[in-house]
């Protein structure tokens, strides 16, 4: 008889691509996961992996049982959400991956207002301005900015209106002037963002002639969006960021936004997973909470 177990062994084994990976994420040694997959080839009588010392990979007939494997373990997970009750009554795990502003400054104190409403649910927040697949990593959800284009996800929106903006420290203001134009960026300090180990340097904007883009420059580089938030509330330089995550701060007189008439570039920010089936009830109501708070975040001028 084949064990859900192993199944989900299997599951996350194909996604990771590594024995040793899938063990650590279900607290098991290397060798258990082995074996896991090994009773499940026996039952089947069919190899799903082809193993070398240098690497695992599906095999033809792996790659066809993988969506049969994810769609048993999908219906159980529904079963048990069936029999524990209604959305009022939340149970199980809920692992999200956002962005490292958002994540930090606007979705935290959410989450812990959406756990105070369900106590029943475990959330393990993943902050982390890498892009989260949805696919093979272990989480269930993500907040992502920008547009979803690819078909294999399903993205509901949350803040289709948000865009970046330009904005310095008063401290800097004061001490190097605003930029009157574009063109004038190149005489200012730049904080720029590096994703995927290349930096964010090229920033464009949309007045009504058409497109503009700006290529900058500046000392401070960083992985980190907040680092370079940060950066800016300590009158580093000009940083071109979400509005979202810079929102509280311009409202506070912390940051002032540069040349306001230009319309940034389009950042809108949705919650991104792998296919339907994952809209549990949580994800739901998590959805409907995000989506409130962030509305009236909007910027309107």
């Amino acid at each position: 008889m084949i064990r859900l177990d192993d199944l989900a062994v299997f599951v996350r084994t194909a996604a990771l691509g590594s024995f040793s990976k899938a063990a650590r994420e279900v607290n098991l040694l290397p060798g258990q996961a082995s074996a896991a997959i090994g009773r499940l080839e026996r039952e089947l009588e069919v190899r799903l992996f082809a193993r070398s010392t240098r690497s695992l990979r599906l095999t033809e007939e792996g790659k066809r049982y993988l969506p049969f494997a994810q769609d048993a373990l999908q219906a159980m997970r529904d079963g048990v959400d069936g029999i524990r009750g209604d959305a009022n009554c939340l149970t199980g795990t809920l692992q999200i991956a956002a962005p490292s502003d958002f994540g930090r400054n606007l979705l935290l104190p959410w989450i812990s207002e959406f756990r105070r409403a369900h106590p029943s649910l475990d959330i393990h927040l993943m902050v982390s301005d890498q892009v989260t697949d949805v696919f093979r990593d272990p989480v269930d959800i993500a907040l992502r900015y920008g547009q979803i284009d690819d078909a294999s996800y399903v993205a509901l929106p949350v803040a289709p209106g948000n865009r970046r903006v330009l904005v310095a420290s008063p401290d800097y203001i004061a001490r190097h002037g605003q930029p009157a134009t574009l063109a004038s960026l190149d005489e200012h300090n730049c904080l720029q963002f590096r994703l995927r180990g290349r930096a964010h340097d090229r920033w464009s904007f949309y007045p009504p002639a058409g497109e503009r883009v700006v290529q900058v420059a500046g000392r401070l580089v960083s992985d980190d969006a907040e680092v370079v938030r940060r950066w800016a509330l300590a009158g580093e330089g000009i940083a071109y960021k979400s509005w979202l995550d810079v929102s509280a701060d311009v409202a506070q007189g912390r940051l002032q936004v540069l040349l306001p008439e230009l319309p940034g570039e389009a950042a809108p920010l949705n919650l991104v997973c792998p296919h339907r089936r994952q809209f549990l009830p949580a994800v739901k109501l998590l959805h409907a909470l995000v989506e409130e708070r962030c509305r009236p975040l909007a910027r309107t001028t």
